[in-house]
């Protein structure tokens, strides 16, 4: 199961705003017979518009845009959040 974490918004530097949405996939655990420790799964990122989003470093993501060969750099201005 997908879900929400957070919003970053971000900009690439151009000055372009990219808003970039956090899931987290969480195991679904209801048909396990024995319950214990569960770790929450991997992160994903997307942009709003359903870009792929790469994380490439604390408040710095690519974002792959159809029709462009390499991906758009966008940063946060918060770091510290990612």
């Amino acid at each position: 199961m997908r879900h929400y974490e957070r919003t970053h918004i971000g900009f690439d530097d151009r000055g372009n705003e990219f808003v970039i949405d956090e899931y987290r996939d969480i195991p679904d655990i209801d048909g396990l017979q024995h319950g214990g420790a569960i770790s929450r799964g991997l992160t994903l990122f997307k942009t709003r518009d359903g870009h792929e989003v790469e994380y490439l470093a604390p408040g710095e993501f690519s974002v792959r845009i159809p029709g462009e060969e390499s991906g758009v750099t966008v940063w946060t201005h918060y770091p510290e959040h990612v």
